[in-house]
């Protein structure tokens, strides 16, 4: 990770490792995001896109984060992941589908279940959820409908239950 970290301090973005508990962790400004993904494809060889995903992280705003891979022959294989965090009163960001056509579909299903806007996405149209579907299902504030069609049988926080054992 220290490659990363070099290559990315080196091009001027002002990038942070974070704590993870799996793949190295870089996080980034959304301003840099695809300066960021350039240096590391083009300058450090990550050049495996995996995924792209997102996290509602309520007041906050959203957590965008990338998994990149290179490939060293073998079963030597070096992880990154990638992360910035953008206001979630105008989630945008922009596209990475000119670096990595993989992104593509990860940026329209992000936006779909997510409402985030990819600026300068070619195709940013629904993929998963049916015409007319109103809402992003990923969002917290998102009413899921089996709870409203029907309650919910467990409990909701600890201790609700009738059945759960004193002190749980």
């Amino acid at each position: 990770m220290s490659d990363a970290l070099d290559a990315l301090t080196a091009a001027g973005i002002e990038a942070v490792a974070a704590d993870s508990f799996g793949p190295a962790t870089i996080d980034v400004p959304a301003a840099a995001w695809v300066a960021a993904h350039e240096v590391l494809r083009d300058g450090v060889g990550f050049t495996f896109f995996d995924f792209l995903s997102a996290s509602d992280e309520l007041t906050d705003g959203f957590r965008i984060v990338t998994h990149l891979a290179d490939f060293w022959g073998g079963a030597h294989v070096d992880h990154v992941l990638v992360r910035t965090l953008i206001p979630r009163d105008n989630p945008q960001l922009a596209t990475l589908s000119d670096l990595y056509a993989g992104a593509n579909w990860h940026e329209r299903e992000t936006h779909e279940m997510f409402g985030i806007t990819f600026d300068g996405h070619p195709n940013l149209v629904p993929l998963l959820l049916p015409d007319g579907f109103e809402g992003n299902p990923l969002r917290k504030e998102f009413i899921l409908a089996a709870r409203v069609a029907k309650p919910w049988p467990g409990a909701k926080e600890p201790g609700e239950s009738d059945h759960a054992p004193a002190g749980a």
